[in-house]
């Protein structure tokens, strides 16, 4: 009989002899957690995910050859799939999250479809795209942040002359393994425009909202967050404060309407690493993905070392300290799993060496 993964008081000698009662369990579905308990508690996390790095300049090439050889109409959304090297075929950046390369050509468009799963668009290259959610087009620049909140109809389009780039983050591994997935795809290519562009903003992006305004869901009501307003506010903290010592100055994105993360599941921030800058060693419980925005530098994740340059992306895992140093003026876009993981009293983190 296999012993691994036994508590350490089961006295293994006595274990032959209840083989006959482990096999008679087991016809009834049933299995003795004394067997695996040490497994399923650990002491820390121990995430399948490792430490990961994909530089934009070695990946951009295939995008541009998926667009040879598929079109959006065929693949529905033409997205090349940043796999963990801890999880291979699982289509998962860490054991949460999903991450991608989604590109459009001028002319293309990704046709409508609403599912359960909350996504992201973080904007890598182009101009002169757009997302359509809910009824609601907004324009796409490199450095917004805009969101598909659950369940609601959304499509996209390149009206320019050149790639539109960005990278996907969804929750859909969280949403799968609660069994809540559905999916709807829209009888049109696009859902129909309803409200006027900017109607989103209008209503909530002043700290302000109408007397009979009504938003139930969790998700901000604000579904674009430009980059040029999120750079001007990291520039104006970094005159009025001193850098956080594991993060720079690092500012989250939130739902106007609690205060909270912008997105119920997934928690979205910006940092600015002023050139020299090195952060001391931290590590949380939430997975975190980078994106860098702009600048260049060197992190420490576990064992791996990263020297990143714009646009790269890289990962680190549940309970993997790192440390990061700006070797220019560094802005890192990052999303992980810490919201829905602080509304079930799960996070933990560490800083310093302590």
């Amino acid at each position: 009989m296999q012993h691994d993964g036994l508590v350490e008081t089961v006295n293994r000698a006595a274990e032959a002899g209840r083989a006959g009662f482990y096999e008679r369990i087991a016809a009834q579905g049933m299995a003795p957690l004394w067997h695996v308990l040490h497994g399923l508690v650990t002491e820390t996390p121990k995430p399948a995910a490792r430490p990961a790095h994909w530089r934009y300049a070695e990946v951009r090439p295939y995008l541009m050859e998926a667009c040879e050889i598929i079109s959006t109409e065929e693949s529905e959304r033409r997205v090349l799939v940043f796999e963990n090297p801890g999880l291979p075929g699982q289509s998962r950046v860490t054991t949460s999250l999903f991450a991608g390369l989604q590109i459009i050509l001028p002319g293309e468009i990704a046709p409508a479809h609403r599912h359960v799963a909350s996504a992201l668009r973080f904007i890598i290259e182009g101009k002169d795209a757009y997302t359509a959610v809910a009824g609601e087009r907004t324009m796409m620049e490199p450095g917004d942040f805009v969101i598909t909140p659950s369940w609601t109809w959304h499509d996209h389009g390149n009206l320019s002359d050149g790639p539109m780039v960005w990278l996907d983050g969804l929750d859909m591994h969280i949403v799968n393994l609660l069994s809540a997935s559905f999916r709807e795809g829209y009888p049109g290519r696009t859902h129909p425009i309803t409200r006027p562009e900017g109607s989103a903003t209008a209503e909530a992006g002043h700290g302000l909202v109408p007397i009979d305004f009504d938003h139930t869901s969790q998700t901000t009501p604000i579904f674009n967050y430009p980059y040029r307003v999120t750079r001007e506010a990291l520039d104006r903290m970094s005159r009025l404060r001193a850098p956080d010592a594991c993060h720079g100055f690092k500012m989250k994105y939130i739902n106007p309407l609690n205060g909270g993360w912008a997105m119920p599941t997934l928690a979205t921030a910006m940092a600015l690493l002023p050139k020299g800058f090195k952060t001391e060693p931290y590590r949380c419980t939430a997975g975190t993905v980078f994106t860098v925005v702009e600048g260049q530098g060197r992190a420490r994740i576990g064992d791996l070392v990263v020297d990143f340059a714009p646009h790269d992306i890289f990962v680190a895992p549940s309970w993997a300290p790192y440390t990061i140093e700006a070797t220019s003026d560094v802005v890192l876009f990052t999303y992980s799993d810490q919201g829905v993981q602080e509304k079930l009293d799960l996070f933990r983190e560490q800083r310093g060496n302590d």
